[in-house]
């Protein structure tokens, strides 16, 4: 039997042709949250604008599992923390790590799980995204604000690729006993790595340019997992 797709999306699917979805608001414990529901569930995690550090993603993870959810593919924009990942490549980390707090459903009791990547879905996604780069650690910053040259430097020490989501949803997912991988399209050079001035309007240029390659990748996920 198949296990229920979700699909998160960031910056990476705004510009994304999505299939035909229903979208509906899922009430939780931890307040509302806008998905959509058809072959898959999909929920797009900036909804209402938000920037990553003001996401609720408790509410967000939990409206999946509520909607019966068991296995997560994020979609999310990175950055290249090491010179031969280049921009426009795609990475699937298999670790990640976070210099910022990290959401937990357990607020009124002691219960710790042992973070990780689901290794099966990696497997999976890497036959399906055979173009990806599998491996490496991804590592979570809090945002909205840039890393510093400083920042970067360190983070490349023991991370590959950076971002500002998936060590919150992954955590998450495994504290509500949902499978979890992601699936990054490195868009830029961290900052000091590269010559370009960083901003969010230039990450969404690449994802606007990248937009026919976002489409395939999610088609093919979706046909093979939905």
């Amino acid at each position: 039997m198949l296990l229920v797709l979700g699909i998160i999306g960031g910056t990476s699917l705004l510009f994304a042709d999505l299939p035909p979805l229903e979208r509906m608001t899922v009430a939780t414990p931890f307040g509302r949250a806008e998905v959509c529901t058809g072959a898959f569930t999909l929920l797009m995690r900036h909804q209402y604008n938000l920037p990553p550090h003001r996401i609720n993603y408790r509410a967000c993870l939990a409206a999946l599992a509520i909607l019966g959810v068991e296995r997560i593919v994020a979609f999310g924009s990175a950055g290249s923390l090491k010179p031969e990942i280049l921009p426009g490549s795609i990475a699937i980390p298999v670790d990640y790590l976070s210099v910022t707090d990290i959401p937990s459903i357990h607020e009124c009791t002691i219960d710790h799980i042992r973070p990780e990547l689901d290794a099966d879905l990696i497997r999976t996604l890497g036959e399906l995204v055979p173009e990806a780069r599998v491996g490496g650690v991804y590592a979570q910053t809090r945002g909205p604000r840039i890393e510093t040259v400083a920042e970067v430097r360190a983070l490349a020490r023991d991370a590959d690729i950076v971002g500002m989501t998936v060590a919150s949803e992954a955590t998450l997912a495994l504290e509500l006993g949902m499978r979890f991988a992601a699936i990054c399209t490195v868009d830029n050079y961290a900052n000091g790595l590269g010559e370009e001035t960083l901003s969010y309007e230039h990450i969404l240029e690449t994802s606007r340019a990248n937009r026919l390659r976002t489409e395939e990748i999610l088609t093919r996920i979706v046909e093979q997992l939905a």
